[in-house]
C-alpha cells in the first residue's frame, strides 16, 4: 500500500491507494461519530456493498445504506433528495459520516449530500472505478449536473480519507477503464512529461487491467492532484488547469445527453481539441498532436466526436465554469507537459479546432 496525503492544514487527509486493502483498519481513524449512510449505485450494490456493511459493523458503527440507479443521467436535484430522505428516515444527526461507495457520479452526489445536510457533515471516498480513484474523489469538488451545463450545482467538500482498491477495478468493464485512463494521459499533458513516457511504455498493459501498473498510475496521477489542491484549493488559479480538455468535452457530454458518452470519453476528444487548437496557435507542433491522439488510441478511446452544430457546441461552452466576466478561458498547451490557463485565443482558429474533430459517420 502507498499513502499520499492531501495537506489543507488541519484538514490534511490521506489517501490510501494498493489491492486488497484492510478496509475495517483503515477506515476506524476517520469515521466520527456512530452513524455512517453508505452510498452507492445498484451495480457495485452487489459487488461490495456488504463487505463494507461488514467493515463499518466490525467498527461499532450505526449503518444504513442508500442505492441510487447508475448513470449519468441520475446525477440530478431529484436523485440527490433520495440520499437525503435516507438520512431522515434513518434518523441521522450532524456527527454522521456519509461514504459514497461508487464511480464519480456517486462520490459527487453523495459529497455534495454531505455538504448540505443539517449545514455539513463527515465524509468518506471510496471509488470504485479508475476515473473516480484518480480524479474525482480527490479534491472536494461534488455537485450534480443541471440540463444547461455539467456541475454546475454543487459545493467544495473535502472527505476524510479516501481509499483506492485497485482490486475493485477487476469488475470494471473495459469501456469504464478506459474512460479512466483518460483522467491519467491527461495530468501527464498538462504537467509531467515523463509521466507521458512511462504511460507510453506501459499502456497496452493498463489497458488489460495490469494492477501493480494501475496502481502506479492512481499513485502518480493522485500526487499531481493532491499538490495542486493543496495550492489552490477552490479553483481560483493553478486548480483550473485540471480541466484540461473539459471544456470542450462538457460541451460534448451535454450535447449528446449526460451518460451517452462515458465523462472521459468526451474528455479524451476535448483533449484532442485543445491540443488542435493549441498547435494552431503555434504553440506545439503537428507531431505533438499526433502523440496525443495516438497514446488516446491506444487507450482506446475516442478522438473525435459526433457531428455537433457549431452554435449549440458554442452555446455549452458559453456555460463553463471557467467563463469569467463573460470571457471564455482555455486550458491549452504550451508544449506537452506544459498547460496553461489563457482567455488570449483566436475564436476562429478555436471554432476550426472542434469542427476538425466532428466525424458525422460515427452514431451516438
Amino acid at each position: 500500500m502507498q499513502t499520499l496525503h492531501v495537506e489543507l492544514g488541519d484538514r490534511r487527509y490521506p489517501i490510501f491507494i494498493g489491492s486488497d486493502l484492510d478496509t475495517s483498519h483503515l477506515l476506524a481513524p476517520y469515521l466520527k461519530g456512530k452513524q455512517v449512510m453508505v452510498v452507492t449505485n445498484n451495480t457495485v450494490q452487489p459487488l461490495y456493498l456488504q463487505h463494507y456493511l461488514d467493515a463499518l459493523a466490525a467498527n461499532d458503527k450505526i449503518v444504513a445504506s442508500c442505492v441510487l440507479p447508475d448513470g449519468e443521467r441520475y446525477k440530478d436535484i431529484e436523485h440527490l433528495n433520495l440520499i437525503f430522505d435516507a438520512l431522515l428516515e434513518a434518523g441521522f444527526n450532524r456527527d454522521c459520516t456519509v461514504l459514497a461507495l461508487g464511480g464519480g457520479v456517486i462520490g459527487d452526489m453523495a459529497g455534495f449530500a454531505s455538504a448540505c445536510f443539517q449545514r455539513g457533515v463527515y465524509f468518506v471516498q471510496v471509488p470504485t472505478t479508475l476515473l473516480s480513484q484518480v480524479d474525482s474523489s480527490v479534491g472536494g469538488k461534488t455537485g450534480i449536473n443541471h440540463p444547461l451545463g455539467k456541475n454546475m450545482i454543487g459545493a467544495f467538500q473535502q472527505p476524510q480519507v479516501v481509499l483506492a482498491d485497485m482490486s475493485h477495478l477487476a469488475s470494471l468493464p473495459p469501456r469504464e477503464l478506459s474512460a479512466g485512463l483518460a483522467e491519467v494521459i491527461k495530468y501527464a499533458l498538462l504537467g509531467d512529461l515523463d509521466f507521458l513516457c512511462w504511460l507510453e511504455q506501459h499502456m497496452e498493459q493498463l489497458v488489460a487491467g495490469d494492477r501493480q501498473l494501475l496502481a502506479e498510475a492512481v499513485y502518480r496521477s493522485c500526487a499531481h492532484k493532491a499538490r495542486i489542491v493543496a495550492s489552490d484549493e477552490k479553483e481560483q488559479g493553478e486548480r483550473a488547469l485540471l480541466n484540461l480538455g473539459h471544456t470542450f468535452g462538457h460541451a460534448i457530454e451535454s450535447y449528446l445527453g449526460y451518460g451517452v458518452w462515458l465523462h472521459g470519453e468526451a474528455i479524451a476528444t476535448g483533449m484532442v481539441m485543445a491540443a488542435d487548437l493549441s498547435q494552431r496557435l503555434g504553440w506545439i507542433s503537428s507531431a505533438d498532436v499526433e502523440r496525443c491522439k495516438n497514446i488516446l488510441l491506444r487507450a482506446q478511446l475516442p478522438v473525435a466526436c459526433p457531428k455537433i452544430p457549431l452554435e449549440k457546441f458554442l452555446a455549452y461552452m458559453s456555460h463553463d465554469k471557467k467563463v469569467l466576466n463573460g470571457q471564455l478561458r482555455l486550458v491549452l498547451l504550451q508544449q506537452l507537459g506544459q498547460a496553461v490557463i489563457t482567455k488570449d485565443f483566436d475564436v476562429e482558429a478555436m471554432q476550426q479546432a472542434i469542427l476538425a474533430h466532428q466525424d458525422a459517420t460515427l452514431t451516438v
